[in-house]
């Protein structure tokens, strides 16, 4: 997991094959409003760490699921 953290940190997307990918994906910069004050909030782009499971662990949960 810590190898997964760092290479996340550092902008390095992680395949596992089989499992999925642990990737860097990039939020464009976006308007957002403040309710209480009523005001408006500028959010600026920012990076998330995001997960995509491979299509064979997906397959393998749903029939694991239906199954039980």
């Amino acid at each position: 997991m810590k190898v997964i953290k760092n290479s996340l940190a550092k902008g390095d997307n992680v395949y596992l094959r089989g499992f999925g990918s642990f990737i860097v994906k990039r939020r464009a910069e976006k308007t957002g409003r403040n309710i209480s004050k009523n005001t408006t909030v500028i959010i600026p782009a920012h990076h998330v760490p995001a997960f995509k499971p491979a299509k064979t662990f997906t397959d393998k949960v749903k029939k694991s699921v239906k199954a039980s």
